[in-house]
């Protein structure tokens, strides 16, 4: 399978100029600084992942917002300086967003709204057309997490639009395409977008969810005081999702996988690593971690299964996430497995 090079070993930028509490300028001006990108090279990591929400770059109107447009330029000025690539991650747009706290948001819309993705194509060909010259460092994601299974065919048609577009301005950069149901790595197959040889297959991993976001606030049903270690049994995590009647299904609920553990990881991956063979296309995970709430111990086991299966297959990946947002690899929860954790990655 093709290796996504110089993107092996990432960690999101979460809560900086996406998913933030107000827009705050101070916040932005702030959050993230050099010396945290000087940090995370420090670390060893090779590439950072930097979600961005549309507004931060154009007002509700489309206008665009030069300050915004300058942290993307700012973060990768620091990414050069201290030898990181960069991967611009558009996570909301202007009439989709995955978030599940947003209930009133019409997640099927946007995939059938020619207007609401003419707007989307036009803020990425701004994107595009400031960062063409940087095609060695910099790789562009159209759209994180498309949330639901029945609009495939409408993404895969917008996504192919997306690509053609990108190609006439950066013919040279990665460009970094997932499925759906959030980025299921079990959706990847349902990809079907033109491919040359800088596509890349994206996917998350927070399988199995039950465990990696025990207690979650954000999860419908989930209580706040939910507890569950790693590793369990298949059987164990297919109940506790059951008994909290938890809409999340999973990967845990196919058939014919293995338990958990390394060989856990190997079954859900297969059919996207298949795909990417076969497509001979580079594969990646953009997001993957572990709710802070779990124990230090169980979080570390099951980094250590799933790295050890990115490693086997030179899947690229991206941390959730460098601090705060519930899963900060700065946090003071973190601390005490941090040294340990990056032995692993």
């Amino acid at each position: 399978m093709k290796v996504l090079n110089g993107f092996q070993r990432g960690v999101n930028l979460g809560g900086w100029i996406s998913q933030f509490a107000e827009y705050d300028p101070v916040h932005f001006d702030t959050f993230i600084t050099e010396k945290d990108i000087a940090c995370i090279a420090g670390l060893g990591f090779d590439h950072v992942r930097v979600p961005v929400d549309y507004n931060v770059l154009e007002d509700e109107a489309g206008t665009l917002r030069e300050e915004g447009f300058r942290h993307l330029a700012d973060c990768r000025d620091w990414c050069l300086a201290h030898g990181l690539n960069m991967v611009i991650d558009l996570h909301e747009c202007y009439g989709y967003s995955f978030d599940p706290l947003k209930k009133d948001m019409d997640r099927r819309r946007f995939f059938y709204d020619e207007m609401l993705q003419d707007r989307f194509l036009n803020l990425w060909r701004e994107i595009a057309t400031r960062f063409k010259d940087d095609a060695a460092h910099v790789a562009f994601e159209p759209l994180n997490e498309v949330v639901l299974l029945e609009v495939t065919d409408a993404w895969n048609a917008l996504a192919a639009r997306y690509i053609e577009m990108m190609r006439g301005i950066v013919p040279d950069s990665w460009l970094i395409i997932g499925g759906v149901c959030a980025n299921s790595v079990l959706t990847v197959p349902l990809l079907d977008i033109p491919v040359d040889k800088k596509i890349v297959y994206n996917f998350h991993c927070y399988e199995p969810l039950v465990f990696t976001h025990q207690g979650a606030y954000w999860v419908a049903q989930m209580p706040s005081d939910f507890r569950i270690g790693y590793p369990q049994t298949l059987e164990e995590y297919r109940q506790a999702t059951k008994a909290l009647q938890l809409n999340i299904g999973g990967a845990v609920f196919n058939e014919s996988i293995r338990e958990i553990g390394e060989g856990f990881f190997e079954d859900i991956f297969a059919p996207a690593i298949a795909k990417a063979e076969q497509d001979d296309v580079a594969l990646y995970c953009g997001e993957y971690g572990v709710i802070d709430l779990a124990s230090n111990e169980d979080k570390l086991r099951w980094l250590q299964d799933i790295h050890a299966v990115f490693r086997r297959h030179g899947i690229g990946h991206a941390l959730w996430n460098y601090k705060e947002k519930d899963f900060g690899l700065q946090d003071e929860r973190f601390a005490s497995i941090r040294d340990r954790f990056i032995a692993i990655v």
